[in-house]
C-alpha cells in the first residue's frame, strides 16, 4: 500500500532563477542542494509548513536523462506553461497575493472567489503554471 508522497517534480529551465524565484519570493526551505555533476544539482525545496515534501526543480538538460530532441520539446512546453498544474494554499490569500506582486511573481488571474474558497493563478519564471488557493474552512 502506498503510504505518503515524498517528492514531486517541477520542470525548470535554470536552476539559480528557480532557486531565486522558490526561495526568494515563495518563501520555501531548501532542503537539498547538492551537485550531481556537469552544471546540474540535486535542488529540493519545501513549503515552510511543510518540509516533509520536497519538490524538486529539475533541470531541463541535455545529458543521461533528456536527449538533444526531448530537450528542444520540453523547453518550448515549459515555456508554454503545459506542466505546471499544482495548489499551493495560504491563510490569507489577499495579503499573500500582494506580498508575492511586490516581490515581482507574474499572476495570470488576480484573486476570484470560487465554490471552494478563493484563487489566483500564477507562474514561475520557466513559464509553469500554479493556483495559489485560501480553501473554504
Amino acid at each position: 500500500m502506498i503510504t505518503k508522497l515524498t517528492h514531486l517534480c517541477i520542470y525548470v529551465l535554470n536552476q539559480e532563477s528557480a532557486y531565486d524565484f522558490y526561495v526568494n519570493k515563495l518563501g520555501f526551505i531548501v532542503h537539498t542542494d547538492a551537485p550531481m555533476g556537469e552544471g546540474v544539482r540535486w535542488l529540493t525545496v519545501s513549503p515552510p509548513e511543510q518540509p516533509e515534501l520536497e519538490i524538486s526543480l529539475f533541470l531541463v538538460i541535455e545529458g543521461d536523462i533528456f536527449d538533444k530532441e526531448t530537450v528542444k520539446t520540453m523547453t518550448a512546453l515549459v515555456r508554454k506553461g503545459t506542466f505546471g498544474a499544482a495548489v499551493f494554499t495560504c491563510h490569507d490569500l489577499m495579503a499573500t497575493y500582494e506580498e508575492l506582486k511586490t516581490k515581482g511573481v507574474v499572476f495570470k488571474k488576480a484573486p476570484t472567489k470560487e465554490f471552494y474558497g478563493y484563487e489566483a493563478l500564477f507562474v514561475d519564471d520557466s513559464g509553469n503554471w500554479f493556483s495559489l488557493s485560501q480553501l473554504n474552512p
